[in-house]
This record gives C-alpha cells, sequence and structure tokens, in this order.
C-alpha cells in the first residue's frame, strides 16, 4: 500500500506525497519552522536557528524511502501541510510537522496528527506513535502532551555543524522522545 492515495475529510484530504510535490513541500516546511515566515505562526523556530529546515534531497528520500511516507494535506487542491510517517516495527515515527504559518492554530494540526496516528495503526500494525522534538521548544512539547505525547527524557543530539539542519543560535539543543501510545 505504498502508492499515492488521496482520502477526503471535510474540508481536506489527505494523499502520500510524489516526487513532484517537492518543490512546493520544501518552501512549506521552511515556512512553519524558520525565516521571517515562520514567525506568522506559533511553531517558528527561527529564534533557535538560522538557515534551512531541509532540502528537496532531504524530501525526496522521505517519499522514496521504503516503509516511510510524506502525508500531504491539501485544502481546495493547494498544499497546507505534511508530515512524515515512518514504520518502526511496533513503533511508527512522526516527523517534519509542518502547516503554513497563517493557518496555525485553527485546529488543522490536531486534524492532522490524529489521522496521521489513524493511518500508522491501519498501514503497519502501529501500537506507539514516536517523535523527537527539541527539548527547549517547551510551547510545542506541552501542544504534544495536550494530545496525549509524554516526555521521554530520552535524549538525543542536535546535529551541530551539519548545516542541512540549519545553523545552531545556542549550544544547549537536543532532541527529546516523545512517545504516545496508540489504542
Amino acid at each position: 500500500m505504498d502508492t499515492a492515495t488521496s482520502q477526503e475529510t471535510g474540508r481536506i484530504s489527505y494523499r502520500d506525497a510524489v516526487l513532484g510535490d517537492v518543490p512546493a513541500l520544501v518552501p512549506l516546511v521552511q515556512s512553519a519552522y524558520r525565516g521571517d515566515a515562520s514567525r506568522r505562526g506559533w511553531t517558528t523556530e527561527a529564534h533557535l536557528l538560522q538557515g534551512q529546515r531541509t532540502d528537496p534531497d532531504g524530501v525526496a528520500a522521505v517519499i522514496t524511502t521504503p516503509g516511510s511516507r510524506l502525508l500531504v494535506v491539501e485544502s481546495d487542491g493547494e498544499i497546507v501541510a505534511c508530515c512524515q510517517l515512518e514504520d518502526r516495527g511496533e513503533a511508527a515515527y512522526f516527523g517534519m510537522f509542518a502547516v503554513r504559518p497563517e493557518l496555525q492554530g485553527a485546529g488543522l494540526g490536531k486534524l492532522i496528527i490524529a489521522e496521521a496516528e489513524r493511518r500508522v495503526r491501519e498501514l503497519w500494525g502501529a501500537r506507539e506513535m514516536h517523535m523527537t522534538v527539541i527539548s527547549v521548544r517547551e510551547e510545542l512539547i506541552a501542544w504534544y502532551e495536550r494530545r496525549g505525547y509524554r516526555r521521554t527524557g530520552r535524549m538525543s543530539p542536535f546535529p551541530y555543524g551539519d548545516e542541512r539542519f540549519g545553523v545552531p543560535q545556542r549550544g544547549d539543543l537536543e532532541f527529546e522522545l516523545l512517545v504516545k501510545p496508540l489504542g
């Protein structure tokens, strides 16, 4: 079931990304986290990291890697959000979550994460959803906690020196694993 699919849910639709979506997805992810555009939304990391959030090769890899998919969210045929889903056996990984900044705070993110959780249960039989969040992103972590995710205290290092992930503006960045059991 790794083929592109589309499913209507209210006024938005979901489908798996294809390589032709890469030119639209890279700036979407960038706008949600970095640069001046990101400051219109609440998920900005611009105060923590400068530079790019991802690049065309990184997005293409998510789309083409077996056991991985990039879920595209469209409204009226226009891409407004995306998220990465990856099969990791009993767990699925959720990442590269981006909602257009001007649409943030209106409930779209809640719908998307619920759809992502439903899909990984259905597609892969995942029993948990995992994600990593920069540990100093307290407001973002609190948002995920309200959705049932819990902090684990398990940290992994930020890739300092690898500008594919941005240019850190402080020296204490690390990722914390958040986990949610999927019922």
